[in-house]
């Protein structure tokens, strides 16, 4: 993959302006964190709160993720007719929107307004992804690549730890709502409308706030000095070998990228999202259990950090992909089979438990493996190529809805057998389907 793949106007930047454009998009990977991994929190406060089953709980993640689905095409092509950083000004005023119907919801204990306000903020969030990743890959050399989306990652990872805290720290008083959550299932009538009303009403002022700061921040990226992406021309080299190509369909290694994404980011939530149930079904209270999201983002940067280190120097992106993949599929096996009490960094739990968390190193490296591997050589096809692999994030909508689907139907640890698909295709795109440039020909 060379630079001249992507003609952007980033080569006439300087390594200072290089530098600023990188930290803004890193500003904005702390944002897609922030606000995706307070999901984590908000799905089992919501199973309380509204009172759901696993299912009815997981919806939050369907209803967030599958905007992905919906606008990752129609994000292309407002990022094609605006320019790039219009689009993103646009996308955080659609997220402003989505955190501002959480306030009638909050007032109302309407969940279904609520997940109308985690699919708006979706919307917002997957206009913003089509436009941040493509930046990664293009602001510096592409062998490199896998180490600029570890430091975005760690962006949005260490929002990802503190989302949840400080979720729970602003809206729960852990001195009375540990006993809250248990007693609430047994209380009746009036006074349990009026606890859970209040519960709920918590939400409003912190959403409201959230809603203000997306909007500056829509006006700070518009007037960045982040450089525009020209991707509608490339050179006469790769014009040629494109010269058959007529979608991105045509593309295996891209549209075998973006089913890799699909399971690699359902995976991903599965680990992160169910965690805080699962610890509580092994016998924790909720207000210890909510500290395990953070962890498990903790060990995905503790990757981070070690790919920073060793890619490209002692380990390549594709090695890097190879060990990650093969790493999961052997934690989800660890999840299933082995069964064992310990008393591990202050908690007394089942050592399942603590496999789940290991998910989170298994996982760093595979997001930052794929895309560049996707977008190869994709030439003037990179934005929509890039939409297909936002598209790809829907897996955060589907696969914590077969989890929780199962987890009701059998229990709550039989419901991790999903996770085993999703590493063994993630193996498969790491080993052979990236190399697969043709519907009809062999790997070359």
């Amino acid at each position: 993959m060379s630079t001249h793949n992507h003609p952007v106007q980033v080569s006439s930047l300087t390594k200072k302006d290089m530098l600023v454009s990188i930290s803004i998009i890193g500003l904005l990977f702390f944002i897609f964190g922030f606000v995706t991994w307070i999901n984590a929190i908000l799905i089992p406060f919501f199973k309380v709160a509204c009172e759901l089953n696993n299912f009815e709980s997981y919806l939050v993640a369907f209803a967030f993720y599958i905007a992905y689905l919906v606008m990752s095409l129609p994000a292309g092509y407002l990022l094609k007719k605006t320019g790039f950083k219009k689009g993103m000004m646009c996308g955080f005023w659609v997220m402003a929107l989505g955190a501002l119907l959480f306030v009638p919801a909050g007032l109302t204990r309407t969940y279904a307004l609520f997940l109308t306000g985690l699919f708006t903020l979706g919307i917002g969030l997957a206009i913003l992804q089509t436009a941040a990743n493509p930046y990664i890959t293009i602001l510096g050399p592409p062998e490199r690549a896998a180490q600029r989306f570890s430091i975005m990652g760690i962006c949005n990872k260490m929002a990802g730890i503190l989302a949840p805290l400080l979720f729970a720290a602003v809206i729960l008083k852990p001195e009375t709502d540990s006993e809250l959550f248990k007693s609430v299932v047994l209380m009746k009538g009036a006074e349990k409308e009026a606890v859970l009303n209040e519960l709920v009403g918590r939400v409003v002022i912190p959403y409201a706030a959230v809603a203000l700061v997306l909007v500056l921040l829509g006006f700070l990226v518009r007037f960045s000095p982040l450089p525009e992406i020209d991707t509608e021309h490339e050179d006469k080299n790769l014009a040629a070998d494109h010269a058959g190509k007529k979608s991105i369909l045509d593309f295996p290694h891209l549209v075998l990228g973006a089913l890799a994404i699909f399971f690699h980011v359902g995976s991903q939530v599965i680990a992160v999202d169910s965690i805080v149930n699962y610890a509580t079904h092994q016998g924790m209270a909720f207000m210890e259990a909510k500290s395990f999201p953070s962890y498990t983002l903790t060990a995905t940067i503790l990757g981070y950090l070690l790919g920073i280190s060793f890619i490209p120097k002692l380990v390549s992106q594709l090695m890097a992909l190879k060990i990650c993949t093969v790493l999961g599929l052997l934690l989800g096996l660890c999840i299933l089979f082995f069964e064992k009490r310990i008393a591990f960094f202050g908690h007394d739990t089942d050592i399942s438990v603590w496999f789940i968390v290991a998910l989170g190193f298994a996982n760093s490296m595979i997001w930052a493996g794929v895309w560049p591997l996707a977008l190869h050589n994709l030439g003037r096809f990179i934005k929509t190529g890039a939409s297909l692999l936002i598209m790809g994030l829907c897996g955060n909508a589907v696969m914590p809805l077969l989890y929780g689907y199962w987890a009701d139907h059998h229990n709550l640890r039989e419901a991790y057998w999903v996770l085993l698909p999703c590493y063994s295709y993630l193996i498969f795109y790491a080993f052979y389907g990236h190399r697969l440039k043709s519907w009809k020909s062999r790997t070359n």
